[in-house]
């Protein structure tokens, strides 16, 4: 009976571990292919257009567009997603590096989520206004939960270094 219940346990606990294994797979690389797959659609004129309406009415980057052109802009904040991506993926042979990818798309998505509040037309009219949200208001709150995973990215990327260097991940850290 105490085996059967042990044996169980364990079960359960390895379950769990390969859960989480996939789990922090799928969030990291999930986020380098979201962030890369929008970072070179930057460089794409219709893509570079399509941001306009976001960038364009927000108190701080609207004035980017007094500064540089439509494209550039869009070309620069391309290759900066492209740039996260890349550090992003880095994490198992240089966690260090990875942080700083991790970093940038939290800018990257603390800026976007700052868009729900600064673009005309993110709550639905048809459904009464906020909190009826547009499909613009649809897209930009999925940046809530990948701002979430940005800020794991960070804290796994901050345990893998501090293994490397010989210290000990801190408790809570699954792997």
């Amino acid at each position: 009976m105490i085996i059967s219940r042990t044996q169980s346990s364990i079960e359960r606990l390895v379950t769990m571990s390969r859960i989480d294994g996939l789990a922090a797979l799928l969030s990291r690389y999930g986020l380098v292919i979201v962030i890369g797959w929008i970072g070179a659609l930057k460089f794409a004129d219709f893509e570079a257009y399509q941001i306009v309406p976001l960038v364009a009415n927000s108190p701080f980057m609207g004035w980017l567009y007094h500064v540089m052109p439509v494209y550039t802009f869009s070309a620069l904040l391309g290759v900066l997603e492209l740039t996260s991506a890349v550090l992003l993926a880095v994490k198992p042979i240089a966690p260090r590096v990875s942080m700083v990818g991790s970093l940038i798309a939290v800018v990257l998505f603390l800026s976007t989520i700052s868009f729900l509040f600064t673009t005309p037309g993110v709550s639905e009219p048809a459904g009464g206004g906020f909190p009826a949200l547009s499909l613009t208001g649809e897209f930009l709150l999925k940046d809530i939960p990948l701002l979430g995973i940005s800020l794991w990215t960070l804290v796994d990327s901050a345990r893998a270094a501090a293994r490397r260097d010989g210290g000990a991940a801190t408790p809570a850290s699954p792997r």
